[in-house]
């Protein structure tokens, strides 16, 4: 049976992409996770693999390299050898490829079956990995990046039913199962179809004295890695969001969706625009690990050699303008994630110090904006999550050492 290739989804906008060019040529036998084409999207240049062995058929009215075309436009089959190639379809194909999945969902205690009570919010949940079957049967035929994804979702892949041919487990198996284990957060703001609400922001003002004090260590000491104020606020907020883990969230197919890790998206103005890649569990790594894999991200970020899953997955993102001069701001959320932390620049002011005694000092001072979506928290969990990272960038040694 032919399998079609086709244009996927590769990110929570896309609509369409370019294809820049064939990694295979017509009529080579391809195998299961080779890469077949490149994509280019408004983010990144992107590489698709084939989820199907075959022989690759290119028609030839296929969309030649450089053409822009719509999400799930048919470019191609993959066919068995001496295999006829069907009429190539216009437009979309019948199956649209899935955006692409979170990287690591987390865990909770289960859901009771009548739902949670009203006002609770469990955290998200997967359903525990099962044991291999015993009935001595073998494991079902499954591709090479379904089974990559697979591990990285925690998915008990062999007992799921395959969509591709001769009931081949594919990517999208993995990911559809990955989304049916998940339990969303419930509570009568939920249950009746929640939806992303219109963002609301919390500004404040914090002493970077320590902060500015901590960074200068690092310089003075000509360590190969020297973290920047934006990496230093990362560790930070991953701190703070595991206090205030409510907001620590991403809004997935009409409900917002929990995680125990902390994805950070850092802001990037490139060429091709605004990109967001992500730092995946910041919670668990140093301050010099998120320096090593934020100045790699930028760089790649800069040249359009960011892969998809370095593009998904957030669950927070910061955005830093204090490089352009800008006090404080109201930061935009970069969904579909919940809530974003704006960052202006460290300036000199004059504060009091002592209200008392009449006293002031001149202090570096920076803007701190949390805007969130009021459809996950009400103003004061959010404004916990604020005072907390307010907190850390005054005493950044008590959050380092892990309080």
């Amino acid at each position: 049976m032919a399998f079609e290739v086709v244009l996927p989804r590769l990110g929570w906008n896309m609509e369409e992409g370019t294809l820049t060019g064939w990694r295979k040529k017509d009529g080579e036998t391809v195998r299961a996770g080779e890469v077949l084409f490149e994509v280019e999207s408004d983010k990144a240049v992107q590489e698709v693999e084939a989820l199907e062995n075959g022989v690759l058929r290119i028609p030839a009215d296929s969309p030649a390299p450089g053409t822009t075309i719509p999400v799930g436009t048919v470019i191609a089959y993959l066919v068995q050898p001496g295999e006829q190639v069907p009429p190539r379809k216009s437009g979309l194909a019948a199956h649209v490829a899935p955006t692409l999945a979170p990287s690591a969902p987390v865990s909770a205690a289960p859901m009771a079956a009548a739902g949670p009570p009203e006002g609770s919010a469990p955290d998200v949940q997967t359903v525990p990995r099962h044991a291999q079957e015993r009935s001595g049967r073998k494991h079902r035929a499954i591709s090479p990046r379904a089974r990559r994804v697979a591990a990285e979702l925690g998915v008990e892949w062999s007992r799921l039913r395959g969509s591709g041919s001769s009931g081949r487990i594919v990517e999208r198996d993995v990911r559809q199962a990955a989304a049916a284990e998940i339990a969303v957060e419930g509570g009568s703001r939920m249950s009746s179809g929640v939806r992303a609400s219109a963002p609301a922001t919390l500004t404040t003002e914090a002493d970077a004295s320590e902060l500015v004090r901590l960074r200068n260590h690092f310089t003075s000491s000509r360590t190969p890695v020297v973290p920047s104020y934006t990496d230093i606020m990362m560790k930070a907020a991953a701190f703070a969001l595991q206090e205030h883990p409510g907001l620590n969230a991403r809004f997935e197919q009409g409900s917002f969706v929990r995680w125990a890790t902390v994805n950070i998206g850092i802001a990037v103005d490139t060429e091709r625009g605004l990109v967001v890649p992500v730092v995946h569990g910041v919670q668990s790594k140093t301050l010099v690990e998120i320096a090593r894999e934020t100045a790699d991200l930028i760089g790649r970020a800069h040249s359009g050699l960011l892969r998809p899953e370095e593009l998904d997955g957030g669950t927070f993102s910061i955005t830093d303008l204090g490089m352009y001069e800008v006090d404080a701001f109201t930061p935009i959320i970069n969904r579909p994630e919940c809530a974003v932390l704006g960052l202006g620049r460290i300036v000199a002011r004059q504060v009091v110090v002592d209200a008392e005694a009449g006293n002031v000092a001149i202090r570096p001072m920076v803007a701190l904006s949390l805007t969130f979506d009021p459809g996950l928290a009400d103003a004061a969990p959010a404004a916990r999550l604020l005072q907390t990272i307010k907190q850390c960038v005054e005493t950044p040694y008590l959050w380092l050492a892990g309080r």
